[in-house]
């Protein structure tokens, strides 16, 4: 019998752009014989299903259903397509943990410490082989002195909201007399602010998932960019950045990697698809850990797909195992 699953978009934050447009990469590439999909939108004005022939429905919150045309749906499970808040920071997870209506993320505890990147780092740093750039967590309205960042962290250094995603309202401070601006500029994404050291070295990304009850991790991808970082525009611009997948790696590099995030996903009790961004120090040194995403992009030009492809497999038969180990 087929599942009958919820497909939820959109968002509150300036990341449901790119939300959108990743449910509906996920919404072609789910089995029709194996799924029934409705796709969610939710926004500050409410919760709607959307039928492609009639007005908009709403969302009954109160058990998470839709009513059409007399009759009441309720769900099997809910793919969670919504990147930044409500979808990646524990909000919704904890809302279907009450209601019991399994999803495809990982659960409220690990979103809401994953999307704080200080906390995360905190985390995982006693990973064996894994190491974390120098950094300082300030609060808006907490005491800080912009001079005594400067003298704690050497230049240059990354300004980054602590909760934030796809790079938004991130800078990097190539002179010390730019870090106010920078500063202002992440207080207006997040009151939280994470400034780090800048670590030399390449640029990877690689995702990490549970399938048939093992976990896998697909292959890395190299980030190569002419701008100063991997900024939003370099994200989801195609022709801006360079994405190699996989990348051009050693054996022994690609495995101690796998081993690295492969713990990663266990230290922080992952679930479902995850990715990991990292540096390697140099040419293939010293492993440091960037961020995790525990709902990262599915859109044409994201990486998840582009390393699904890679590793061989169809995106239709990957979502499908993905929502067999989470929902069932």
């Amino acid at each position: 019998m087929k599942k009958i699953i919820a497909l939820l978009t959109g968002g509150t934050t300036g990341e449901w752009v790119v939300s959108v447009k990743s449910a509906a990469t996920i919404a072609q590439n789910l089995d029709p014989d194996k799924f029934d999909v409705y796709k969610i939108m939710l926004t500050q004005q409410g919760w709607f299903y959307e039928p492609a022939d009639s007005v908009k429905i709403e969302v009954d919150r109160n058990d998470f259903s839709v009513t059409l045309k007399g009759r009441k749906i309720k769900f099997d499970g809910v793919f969670i397509a919504i990147h930044g808040s409500p979808g990646e920071d524990g909000k919704l997870q904890g809302y279907f943990d009450m209601l019991g209506v399994p999803y495809t993320t990982c659960d409220a505890l690990t979103s809401a410490i994953t999307m704080n990147k200080g906390y995360t780092k905190a985390i995982v740093q006693g990973i064996e082989e894994l190491f974390v750039a120098r950094s300082v967590q300030i609060f808006k309205n907490g005491a800080y002195k912009t001079e005594e960042i400067k003298k704690e962290l050497k230049l240059p250094y990354f300004v980054k909201p602590n909760n934030g995603g796809s790079s938004i309202g991130m800078s990097k401070v190539t002179n010390q007399y730019d870090l106010q601006t920078a500063l202002d500029k992440a207080f207006n994404e997040d009151n939280q602010i994470l400034i780090e050291e800048f670590i030399e070295g390449r640029e990877f990304t690689v995702g990490v998932v549970k399938l048939d009850g093992k976990i896998t991790v697909l292959p890395v991808t190299e980030v190569e960019t002419a701008k100063e970082f991997f900024d939003f525009e370099a994200k989801y611009t195609p022709g801006v950045a360079t994405e190699t997948t996989p990348a051009a790696l050693k054996k022994e590099s690609r495995e101690r990697i796998e081993k690295i995030v492969t713990q990663v996903y266990q230290k922080l009790n992952c679930r479902g698809i995850v990715r990991i961004d990292f540096i390697l120090q140099g040419g293939e040194g010293d492993f440091y850990f960037i961020e995790i995403n525990t709902i990262p992009g599915q859109t044409a030009t994201s990486f998840i797909p582009q390393q699904v492809a890679a590793m061989g497999m169809k995106l239709n038969d990957f979502y499908t195992k993905l929502i067999k180990e989470t929902i069932g």
